[in-house]
This record gives C-alpha cells, sequence and structure tokens, in this order.
C-alpha cells in the first residue's frame, strides 16, 4: 500500500475545500492535499452548458446554466464578493422584469401577476457558481488537487492521522497528515467516514443531525436560443401548486442562450419511482402550459436529482424538508481529535450554512483555528 505525508489533507473538493486550498497557499503552507470523491469538483456546485452536459464543452466558458446553488447577495455576504472581485469574475443582476405567473391547475390557465424585486438584489455569475470553481482550480497546483479519490477512514496515530483513501478501482493510498479539514456536510462526514478511535458521541450525534442543505431537492433547466417569455412581458418566474417544478426562475446568460429552471416539488422518494425521462418530460409540459408550446421544445436541459446523489445526501436526507439548522461544532473539544480535525463545510458556517457564501465563511473560520497550531514559513516575496 502507498503512503504519502502532507502537513493538511482537505476532505472535499466543494467551494470549501477549494477556497481552503487556496488560502493556505497564499499563507505559503504548500504542502497540502485536497481530496475529492468525485472526478470533478465543486460538490454542490454544479453548471452545466447549452446542451444540458456537465462536461466544459460550451463554446463559451461564460454560457453556462445552474443546477446547484445559483445567486448570492453582495449586500448581505461581502465575503463572498470579495472573493468573487479577487478571481475577476463578472456577476450581473437576476432578471426579475415583468409579470410573474401563479399556477393553480391544470384545467385553468396561470394567473398573472406583478413581479416583485428582490431587496437586496439578486447576483449571479456570468458562467455560473461553476465560474468560482474553474477559477480557483486554476490558482492551484494540480498536484495538490486529487479527485476520483474516496476516503474511507481516519485513524489518529501517535502526532498524526492516517487517511485510508481509494481510488475508482478499489486501490488503497494512505495518507499521512498533522491536520484534516473537512470540507464536506457534517452530516456525511459522520455517516460517510470511519473515524479510529470513535467520535465523542455528542458530536457525532450533533453532526449527524445537521441537515444537508438542499439535498432532498432535485432541479430542471431548460435550454432556449432566446427568452421569448419577455416578449409576453413576463419575468420567467413562476409559482405552482401543480407541479412538477413548484418554483421556477429565468436564468438566462447575458450574451448566451437563454434558461428557465426550477425547483421539483416531488418527494425525493416518490421521484425514485419515477424515471429521469419521465420527469423530464413533465417539466417540459408544464413550461409549455405556463409560457407556450415553444417552451415545451428546449435546445437543452438537464436534470440534477441531489438527493439521489451518495456524495451529497444520506438516507436521513430523503424525507427532510432542506431546511437549514445552527452550524454545530466544528470540532472535538478533547480527547484523540481535539485540534487534529475541523470542519469547514458550508453547514459549518454560523452566519449562512449551507449556501455558497457559508462555504467562504467556515472555511476561512476553520483556517483561522487550524492554523493555531501551524508555524507558518514565511512568504515568499512577491515577484
Amino acid at each position: 500500500m502507498t503512503a504519502l505525508d502532507a502537513r493538511i489533507a482537505i476532505v472535499g473538493g466543494g467551494l470549501a475545500g477549494l477556497v481552503a486550498a487556496w488560502r493556505l497557499v497564499q499563507q505559503g503552507v504548500r504542502d497540502v492535499v485536497l481530496l475529492e470523491a468525485r472526478t470533478t469538483l465543486g460538490g454542490r456546485i454544479l453548471s452545466v452548458d447549452a446542451a444540458g452536459s456537465d462536461v466544459d464543452t460550451a463554446e463559451s466558458a461564460l454560457d453556462r446554466f445552474d443546477l446547484g446553488p445559483s445567486w448570492f447577495w453582495p449586500a448581505l455576504q461581502p465575503q463572498l464578493d470579495q472573493l468573487v472581485a479577487e478571481l475577476g469574475l463578472q456577476r450581473f443582476r437576476q432578471f426579475e422584469e415583468g409579470d410573474l405567473l401563479v399556477e393553480r391547475s391544470t384545467q385553468t390557465p396561470p394567473l398573472r401577476t406583478q413581479a416583485y424585486a428582490s431587496e437586496p438584489p439578486s447576483m449571479r455569475l456570468a458562467g455560473g457558481t461553476g465560474a468560482l470553481v474553474a477559477a480557483l482550480r486554476a490558482r492551484l497546483d494540480p498536484a495538490i488537487v486529487r479527485t476520483g479519490q474516496t476516503v474511507r477512514r481516519l485513524r489518529r496515530e501517535a502526532a498524526r492521522v492516517e487517511l485510508t483513501v481509494e481510488d475508482a478501482a478499489g486501490r488503497p493510498t494512505v495518507w499521512r497528515v498533522k491536520q484534516v479539514l473537512l470540507a464536506l456536510p457534517p452530516r456525511l462526514a459522520a455517516t460517510g467516514l470511519q473515524f479510529e478511535p470513535s467520535l465523542p458521541a455528542e458530536l457525532a450525534r450533533r453532526w449527524r443531525a445537521t441537515p444537508t442543505w438542499m439535498a432532498p431537492h432535485a432541479k430542471y433547466v431548460a435550454v432556449y436560443d432566446t427568452p421569448f417569455w419577455r416578449e409576453q412581458a413576463l419575468c420567467g418566474s413562476a409559482r405552482s401548486s401543480v407541479g412538477p417544478m413548484g418554483e421556477i426562475h429565468d436564468v438566462s446568460m447575458p450574451g448566451g442562450h437563454a434558461a428557465l429552471f426550477g425547483f421539483l416539488g416531488v418527494p425525493a422518494r416518490v421521484r425514485r419511482q419515477v424515471s429521469d425521462e419521465v420527469l423530464r418530460a413533465h417539466c417540459r409540459a408544464q413550461l409549455a402550459r405556463l409560457f407556450g408550446e415553444r417552451a415545451g421544445t428546449p435546445a437543452g436541459e438537464a436534470l440534477k436529482d441531489w438527493a439521489a446523489d451518495p456524495l451529497t445526501a444520506t438516507a436521513d436526507d430523503q424525507d427532510a424538508a432542506g431546511h437549514q439548522a445552527a452550524a454545530p461544532s466544528r470540532g472535538a473539544d478533547e480527547g484523540a481529535w481535539q485540534g487534529r480535525l475541523v470542519g469547514i463545510g458550508s453547514e459549518w458556517s454560523p452566519q449562512f450554512p449551507g449556501y455558497l457564501a457559508g462555504a467562504v465563511d467556515a472555511a476561512e473560520r476553520g483556517l483561522r483555528e487550524a492554523l493555531v497550531d501551524i508555524a507558518l514559513p514565511t512568504p515568499e516575496p512577491a515577484a
């Protein structure tokens, strides 16, 4: 079995893990490894191209649409907005001009009502929130980032922690590190990782009891050549008590394709009994009812059921509402894991648990805690 050494291991390659890796490198800590079970980075961030593919085949990297988080609010989340500015990303305001549609029955036309503008404004990123992932990865040494690496076990051994990691073929590797940053939801950490010795019972209970934001949900996006609904003075938003989507929004990209996306209101356990193609057909039919026949024939479409993703949701998430909860403790206050294990995933943020801003907040808070016991080398002078 291969054994490798590093100063810090980051478990999870979503936004929190990428931010943590980048901040460590900026502070001169380069002896870091980021371990991600998926073959791609981003975690719950997923931006697809105009064909509905999650492979980056778009003619423009800016013409992408979110099946994960979509919005942020700079006025309320300045830390995330600062990161967006640091990375040189372009943000723009969510389109909200025109009427909102309300669907109460399939037997009667939807009602039109004046839409309300979000205050503070909801903002989006050119290229979707996946632009954050791409920008951070581009700033990291490829040697730091290891995808397709599933962490199975964490074992405290003398002054180190040993992580047993498996690749897609089941081949194991052991990483020996001083500290571990858990950049994944607390519930996944508590149920999906084996700890030796076990976590303190109360800490493990609290982690398991912390809902993973959006884990029970599914999202659908339909892509079009033009936002034709705007010709009818519609803002592209809709609310429906009929479904399958309960809430719909215009997620068109300025200078790119137009798109509508919605949150499915069908419970996760019911969705499991229906194929993705059937769900897509029902979504297309609903869009045609609301926005006309053109909406029923998108140029591209995509559906992501987060509840069916084992790297996002657990059995406890299948019947959950996906609500936010108070952030649990980031680590053990005593015992073998004290000072060796720090939670930095979004749900550990006391301000914005589950949100993009929460991932940035939790990562930077966790780093301040983790770096207390690490002697930082002197940063290299700027070139």
